[in-house]
């Protein structure tokens, strides 16, 4: 299975999880998937990440698994020989870059200044991961989108259920949760019923946005002519 850009861009979220012990794999995944995420992405600083992309490729089909903190062409092949659909690094890596364009795989580099960003999405990204998005704000993303509003952006970094409108509202293509819900010490406890109620509300927050979204759109279409007389 490739990595499935339309059902990503209409629930543009990655759970970003660092730190995952296999004795708490089929817990955290299964609070994940329950929660509503589908894609998860496993860091490579994770001990045997290798195994768990494997591992959670293998049994559950439905969740799009991705390899974070790429930084080198080699991981990246490892990585995708392991099962990961997408790759995901905190930086922009030409030869990153080039192996994913020549394989065909989702990359989602990380970029902040303009040129960064404009730099990785002229090299091919799916999409630029602005991090560390909590230090610059959803404004931010408004101002980059003045310039370039054809480039895909994801926010990543500091991204809660009271904040995501903020950036989806900006001009955030997509946004990522990490440690506030996938913290190390929430795995280690096996609280994976505070891990599913979190993503059950970030991903409600989400969907919320994007159905008023749509809503404000249809009204405008009738009041400009385009809806049901």
């Amino acid at each position: 299975m490739v990595f499935d850009l339309p059902r990503f861009e209409s629930e543009p979220v990655i759970g970003i999880v660092r730190g995952l012990n296999e004795s708490c794999l089929e817990g955290v995944v299964d609070a994940a998937f329950n929660g509503g995420l589908r894609f998860l992405e496993i860091t490579l600083n994770t001990p045997e990440a290798f195994n768990l992309i494997n591992k959670i490729s293998t049994k559950y089909t439905q969740l799009q698994i991705g390899a974070g903190t790429v930084l080198s062409a080699e991981k990246a092949k490892k990585a995708i020989d392991a099962g990961a659909k997408y790759i995901v690094a905190p930086n922009f890596d030409e030869e990153v870059s080039t192996f994913c364009a020549q394989k065909k795989i989702a990359y989602f580099p990380g970029a902040l200044t303009p040129s960064e960003i404009k730099k990785a999405w002229d090299a091919g990204a799916t999409m630029v991961k602005v991090f560390p998005a909590s230090q610059m704000g959803p404004d931010y993303f408004k101002i980059i989108k003045g310039p370039f509003e054809k480039i895909k952006l994801m926010a990543v970094g500091g991204i809660n259920p009271g904040n995501i409108k903020d950036y989806l509202g900006a001009g955030a293509d997509a946004v990522a949760l990490g440690a506030s819900i996938f913290s190390t010490q929430r795995m280690v406890d096996r609280r994976f019923e505070e891990i599913y109620k979190d993503i059950e509300e970030f991903m409600f927050a989400v969907k919320d946005f994007y159905s008023k979204m749509r809503g404000v759109e249809r009204q405008t279409a009738k009041n400009f002519g385009g809806g049901e007389k």
